[in-house]
């Protein structure tokens, strides 16, 4: 008869029940704390890359604007360079009209 009707497990007392609830709890208080840690840590780590990368877009705001200050002044000396040759051709090709159009006068002189 045992075979066919084992024997019943005793049902656990409110008190042991209560411990069993009470060992859950404090487990899961201690993971929670294990939890806040790791996002204190995630939450440091998190500021120290920011600044991390606050620092390195820093860095290359510097160098953008050393870099366009140095080009504009490349440009600015090339406009230079370019309006002096625009200028000595109009020149040269002014004098060459001014003598072309007097040739006979200037031929004239050497006579």
């Amino acid at each position: 008869m045992a075979i066919l009707f084992p024997k019943r497990n005793k049902m656990a007392t409110t008190v042991e029940r209560l411990g069993i609830v009470e060992t859950k709890v404090e487990n899961l208080n201690e993971k929670m704390d294990d939890l806040k840690v790791d996002v204190k840590d995630m939450h440091a780590c998190l500021d120290k890359t920011r600044d991390d990368i606050k620092g390195q877009l820093k860095e290359m705001y510097d160098a953008s604007c050393e870099q366009h200050a140095v080009l504009s002044k490349e440009i600015s000396a090339i406009k230079t360079q370019r309006d002096r040759l625009i200028w000595t051709f109009a020149g040269v090709i002014g004098a060459g009209g001014f003598f072309a159009g007097h040739a006979d006068k200037i031929l004239g002189l050497f006579t």
